[in-house]
């Protein structure tokens, strides 16, 4: 079972997929000029997420009214570890905060929010650890469109594919899906966001856990 608190992304050397759901009338233009333009709001806190299998149960496999398009978007993982530097849990945890009070006072000035959701199977059942869901807030939601951004893919297809197979039984499915594995956050990066798989200090010659398909 992968640790209680872990990223597990589709990720290379400099890239990391971010996982959103839109209506056509976002994504059309997004996927067209590689860049989120109107109507996608500005104004309002938007979340990424890294897990494949959580956002399939949040849209429905694509299917939920305004969540009809897949978008697989590749950010930059510099980027990536600096919302989660600037990222607060969205509860207080007494090992971390120590008071409430102490958590309200960093949640309401956060540019970054950090929730961890209970993960899900292809199915759609809860699992027993959980996945990250990062919301970037209206300060920082610009540098995430014009910065962080590297390019836009629209799954899709390939998630209605996945979904014909799932229902079928085929065994094939798993074949087809993104690969993700354990996301190794930089040292120091994800104390306070209770991240339990973290990078190799330099002096540390341990090997990371190979990945595995979700």
């Amino acid at each position: 079972m992968p640790d209680l608190y872990q990223i597990r992304a589709n990720f290379d050397r400099d890239t990391i997929v971010m996982y959103q759901a839109y209506s056509d009338a976002i994504a059309e233009p997004a996927v067209r000029n590689q860049r989120f333009q109107a109507p996608f709001s500005f104004s309002r806190m938007t979340w990424i997420k890294p897990s494949f299998f959580w956002l399939m149960y949040r849209s429905n496999w694509g299917q939920k009214p305004n969540q009809n398009r897949i978008l697989a978007v590749h950010i930059r993982r510099s980027s990536w570890e600096k919302a989660l530097s600037l990222g607060v849990l969205t509860s207080p945890e007494n090992k971390i905060h120590g008071s409430g009070e102490e958590w309200n006072q960093l949640f309401q000035k956060a540019k970054v929010h950090v929730q961890w959701d209970t993960e899900r199977s292809a199915r759609g059942a809860a699992l027993n650890y959980f996945s990250i869901q990062v919301g970037l807030s209206r300060d920082i939601i610009e540098e995430y469109v014009n910065e962080w951004v590297v390019n836009i893919d629209d799954v899709t297809p390939l998630v209605h594919k996945l979904n014909r197979l799932r229902k079928s039984g085929d065994k094939n499915f798993s074949k087809h899906l993104p690969i993700e594995r354990p996301y190794p956050v930089p040292q120091g990066i994800g104390d306070h966001l209770m991240i339990t798989c973290v990078a190799p200090s330099p002096k540390n010659n341990g090997k990371r856990k190979k990945g595995r398909r979700s």
